[in-house]
């Protein structure tokens, strides 16, 4: 039955990822004078930098349905329509991409996003179907340069792990090289053994 269930959510990716052309394709519609007198925009290292993310831009657009909340003590994510009614495809994906931002707002909200889509009911079969596309994406995130997208990829990944249990162990062997890297730096070897025996605890035995 896999090929059905891929065959339908290949239709409905097919049609979201139109409606969100049609979205992204008119950045006419909303002028931003204020970039042409930004310095940045004529930045000369920006030819080397990269374009904003799928993540910033989703962001930006309105694409991710939570937001940051400045709290006094502690931030905390507001969601403009509840969760469980979030379709997880594409929002799971997009704040997993997301992990890999270094700047605030995104880091909190992809780090927070990600976790509460989780907690929600029925998140192991919203999840499930998404790994073969999930689990790059937090390789991606594992493999990053920058200490805290490493650590924000971990953090990601036992919870991933919490919520599938055995299904992730297919694709854990995607994931180990970079996680073996880390465990023999020094600085890393106790975070990342600590979630392997988290991940071995959720998915049973990792060979």
């Amino acid at each position: 039955g896999s090929n059905v269930l891929r065959m339908s959510s290949g239709i409905q990716i097919k049609t979201k990822s139109a409606a969100q052309k049609s979205k992204t394709c008119s950045p006419e519609s909303q002028p931003k004078p204020s970039a042409k007198l930004n310095p940045k925009t004529i930045d000369p290292f920006r030819a080397y930098s990269q374009p904003p993310s799928a993540f910033a831009a989703a962001y930006a657009r309105g694409g991710i349905p939570c937001r940051l909340v400045h709290g006094s003590v502690k931030h905390k994510l507001q969601w403009e329509c509840p969760p469980e009614t979030v379709p997880f495809d594409p929002l799971l994906l997009t704040l997993a991409e997301g992990l890999r931002e270094t700047k605030h707002p995104y880091t909190f909200v992809s780090k927070e996003g990600f976790k509460e889509l989780l907690l929600v009911e029925g998140a192991a079969e919203k999840a499930i179907p998404l790994l073969p596309r999930l689990v790059p994406v937090l390789k991606a995130a594992l493999a990053h340069a920058d200490d805290e997208v490493f650590g924000r990829g971990l953090d990601a990944l036992v919870q991933l792990s919490a919520v599938v249990g055995p299904s992730l162990n297919d694709h854990l062997k995607l994931l180990l090289t970079n996680l073996l890297k880390r465990l023999m730096d020094k600085k890393y070897r106790e975070e990342v053994t600590v979630a392997l025996q988290k991940l071995e605890h959720c998915g049973g035995k990792v060979s």
